[in-house]
């Protein structure tokens, strides 16, 4: 978490990840004043979401496949958020742009997604 990336200002590094089931991610604040916590509405169905303190490094074992929504609470508003694709999911649900997301966060989850295939 940084607040500035070549991606532009206030961004995860990497802003896309593709893991699988089981593996841990890490969230470092290497500049101050960030977090990392879920959007509810992008989570895989029945899984329950994480929201780190600020500054506060987290680790997170993702253990059910699909798409993971990931915002920095301070900073959502600007675009800091983060795509996690866990397991083999290819496809963005219908569900998944469900709530209020800032443009400038559509606009980086829009990119990001793009590495699904």
């Amino acid at each position: 978490m940084v607040n500035r990336a070549e991606s532009g200002r206030m961004a995860f590094e990497p802003a896309f990840l593709r893991i699988q089931p089981g593996d841990t991610v890490r969230f470092i604040a290497s500049d101050r004043g960030h977090n990392a916590e879920t959007i509810a509405t992008m989570l895989p169905a029945g899984v329950e979401g994480f929201a780190g303190k600020i500054n506060e490094e987290i680790e997170i074992v993702l253990d059910v496949e699909g798409l993971y929504g990931v915002k920095c609470k301070p900073h959502f508003n600007m675009g800091m958020v983060m795509t996690i694709a866990v397991g083999d999911v290819s496809q963005v649900p219908d569900t998944y742009f469900e709530g209020r997301i800032p443009k400038k966060a559509m606009v980086r989850f829009d990119t990001q997604l793009t590495n699904l295939n």
